[in-house]
């Protein structure tokens, strides 16, 4: 895993000074191309002799949801032309990493055991903001065997409020 980390590191760099001011929206389409790089059967496609870069590129352009800026395209194009489409994800991530430090916020992975409307999803967002001292990114992920409430990962850092951690609490100190 180091081996990618250190492939993706320069690709994540140049992308990031490159995209400037618009790092959010490169944050977008690169996130979706990390997506659609993440899948197997398309590593296999492009990892196979047969397969040109531009029937590579094709694929993956033909999958998108919106259409690339030219930016991205050329991006793309030396990604597939290296063969560095495994990377992909982690240059996403790494790309993600530096936006966030520029930023001053980080990514928060919410799971929850019921779907969250706008207002719950804002207010908890003000509640986590004030617990861990920063701008958070939300993402919100159904996890139906939390049982009820919430449990919280941003980094390594982790906050448990779920019925389920709740519940093996209360079994450790039974049995202990």
């Amino acid at each position: 895993m180091a081996e990618i980390a250190t492939i993706a590191r320069p690709y994540a760099d140049a992308l990031f000074k490159a995209a400037g001011a618009d790092a959010a929206g490169t944050a977008v389409w690169l996130d979706e191309l990390a997506a659609i790089a993440s899948n197997e059967q398309l590593r296999q496609f492009a990892d196979s002799p047969k397969a040109s870069s531009e029937q590579v590129f094709g694929v993956i352009t033909g999958v998108l949801k919106t259409s690339l800026p030219t930016p991205a395209q050329n991006f793309l194009r030396i990604v597939i032309e290296n063969g560095r489409l495994a990377a992909l994800p982690e240059i996403a991530e790494q790309f993600r990493a530096l936006k966030n430090a520029q930023q001053g916020s980080s990514d928060a992975v919410v799971h929850s055991a019921f779907e969250m409307d706008g207002a719950a999803l804002a207010d908890l967002s003000g509640v986590l903001e004030k617990r861990f001292g920063r701008k958070l990114n939300l993402k919100v992920e159904l996890q139906p065997d939390l049982i009820g409430g919430v449990r919280v990962v941003v980094g390594d850092e982790v906050l448990d409020t779920s019925v389920k951690a709740r519940l093996e609490q209360m079994k450790v100190a039974l049995t202990a």
